[in-house]
């Protein structure tokens, strides 16, 4: 479609009705001025509130093996390239995952992510998993959502035998731009597990990193392949330049507002995917994080893997402020997107 006859409105109106998002109509979204940025979101909103009302999900990540990886990912703190002083330790007790999962419930947190840095997880971090999650979703009923690296057909049918609900693994960036930013494992390592999941019953949480060097036509790839894959939840996240990392130092391009831009495509393109504002959003979105909810119906709650987030008490605030309510429910149907 032609964005020179088209109207942002139009457009959410006929993803509604089922078109999909192109390359040139996403890189439209990307390249529109800031004197568009209302109508976009305001267009984004529409197809966000056609799916999801004005409800927002929480998550909140439990980094339950931090650093020792032996994988070259050049925006990870926990790399084998990375120089960041980050805290190292191996699979931590079940106390502590307890202790996690208590808290998330006491937020009234719809998903516990257990995240292990690592290529794959060896034996005894699947029989940790195996063992802690129907513990966990016995006593506190929250959804599980592992992340867990490189998954083999088997490894996955475990995971969704034990009771794991989703397994995050995210693309990144796009096919022709991740080999610059990884050479330890490739992009179609990952489309591999991603399928492994998909044919072992689990829902497929899958998204990237924004800032890292990448084009904007990468940006816009990324997000159609997420959508010809079904990925059910799309954390999208804003590069924090870690000291220590090799990417440390981009990312300062990124705007709040191109960073709203960003969202709204990634809405148009997966108009009923659970839709993340992850890491780095109070970094690059700033006094905007409240807009960028008018596309996005998730966030992450607390703290990242190793960086430190915005406060619950603020986030709630930020909630109840838009008029949003917090809810554990998949998806609000609600008729009209007048």
């Amino acid at each position: 479609m032609s964005m020179s006859t088209l109207s942002w409105s139009a457009l959410a109106e006929e993803v509604l009705r089922g078109h999909q998002l192109t390359v040139e109509e996403g890189l439209s979204i990307l390249h529109s001025s800031d004197d568009e940025l209302l109508d976009v979101m305001s267009a984004a909103f529409k197809i966000r509130r056609q799916h999801f009302g004005k409800t927002v999900q929480l998550y909140q990540l439990m980094n339950a093996k931090s650093g020792l990886c032996p994988e070259d990912c050049g925006y990870c703190s926990q790399s084998k390239v990375s120089d960041a002083e980050i805290p190292k330790y191996n699979f931590l007790s079940r106390d502590k995952l307890m202790e996690g999962a208590k808290i998330a419930a006491q937020r009234d947190v719809k998903t516990y992510c257990i995240v292990i840095s690592a290529r794959g997880p060896n034996e005894r971090e699947m029989k940790a998993v195996e063992t802690i999650v129907p513990e966990i979703k016995e006593k506190y009923d929250l959804k599980i959502c592992a992340c867990l690296g490189l998954l083999s057909p088997e490894q996955a049918d475990r995971l969704k035998a034990c009771g794991v609900d989703r397994v995050n693994h995210n693309v990144n960036t796009s096919a022709e731009y991740y080999q610059k930013i990884c050479s330890t494992h490739t992009y179609e390592d990952r489309i591999d597990t991603l399928n492994a999941v998909k044919n072992a019953g689990l829902e497929m949480c899958s998204g990237g990193i924004v800032g890292m060097g990448e084009s904007d036509e990468d940006v816009v790839k990324m997000a159609l392949e997420l959508r010809d894959l079904g990925v059910h939840s799309i954390p999208v996240n804003f590069l924090n330049p870690i000291d220590g990392t090799p990417l440390q130092g981009l990312g300062k391009d990124l705007s709040p507002r191109q960073c709203l831009r960003i969202l709204a495509v990634y809405r148009f393109a997966n108009p009923s995917a659970e839709l993340r504002i992850a890491g780095g959003r109070e970094i690059h979105l700033r006094t905007l994080q409240p807009m960028g909810l008018y596309a996005a119906n998730s966030i992450f709650l607390g703290d990242y893997l190793t960086t430190p987030g915005q406060t619950a008490e603020d986030d709630y605030k930020m909630l109840e402020d838009l008029g949003f309510t917090v809810t554990k429910t998949e998806e609000v149907s609600v008729g009209s997107t007048n």
